[in-house]
């Protein structure tokens, strides 16, 4: 257990640590049939799902607002569209949008809401610093996870992704803490322990899947092992 930091607030990521991906492929072919009369293989569907999500990451920072969102979904559908082949291309492109949309389907982990209540009681803010465009706030409203937050900085509205330190100096100030007062918690070795301590944070490494820690690095295999 972590028991050494007196933190005023803890810093959050958001995918892996508070939140999960449902599989979305087996929703994504079963939703393609039942809505277009779209048969397509697992393969297809992984294949198609593996370049839109790729597109997504390397550009959901340019999503800060409901145009640049919209404009980003459009270019994502049209990427799963292409890789789905011949059968989806009769499927008009907002149909298959909402298709695409209601088959990512994200949960909270177990821990997750017993913890943040857990550290609210204790008097601490929490604040999400995320990787996400701006449909994260929507996420957490929907995993009833925002009203146990006091703030959520993207870094579509911070412009940059971790680990550059603009994510994580939005995230100070909807805590009102400075650097020294906070600890981040991650899943990623590089955006969220090296950037959060790049920014001056003290960082612990989420560990869900057991992998080899590294030296120097505090971890916990889940949020339940952070007494702060």
């Amino acid at each position: 257990m972590i028991g050494s930091m007196a933190p005023r607030a803890i810093l959050l990521d958001a995918l892996g640590t508070l939140v999960e991906l449902e599989p979305p492929a087996p929703a994504l072919r079963a939703l393609l049939r039942e809505r277009h009369g779209v048969e397509v293989s697992d393969e297809q569907v992984g294949r198609a799902l593996r370049a839109e999500m790729g597109h997504y990451r390397d550009n959901c920072v340019s999503a800060a607002d409901a145009s640049s969102l919209a404009a980003l979904r459009e270019r994502c559908v049209a990427i799963l569209a292409e890789r789905l082949g011949p059968a989806a291309q009769g499927v008009d492109r907002p149909g298959l949008l909402a298709t695409l949309l209601d088959s990512l389907r994200f949960r909270p982990y177990a821990e997750v809401p017993g913890a943040l209540e857990r550290w609210r009681a204790a008097g601490l803010r929490l604040v999400v610093a995320s990787n996400w465009d701006i449909s994260l706030h929507d996420v957490l409203e929907r995993t009833a996870l925002r009203r146990l937050l006091d703030g959520v900085a993207t870094s579509a509205e911070a412009g940059a992704s971790k680990p550059a330190p603009q994510v994580f100096e939005a995230a100070l100030a909807l805590a009102g803490v400075g650097p020294g007062d906070a600890l981040h918690v991650g899943d990623s070795l590089d955006a969220d322990v090296a950037g959060a301590r790049a920014a001056g944070i003290e960082a612990v490494w989420l560990n869900r899947s057991g992998e080899a820690v590294p030296g120097g690095v505090r971890a916990i295999a889940t949020l339940d092992q952070l007494r702060p």
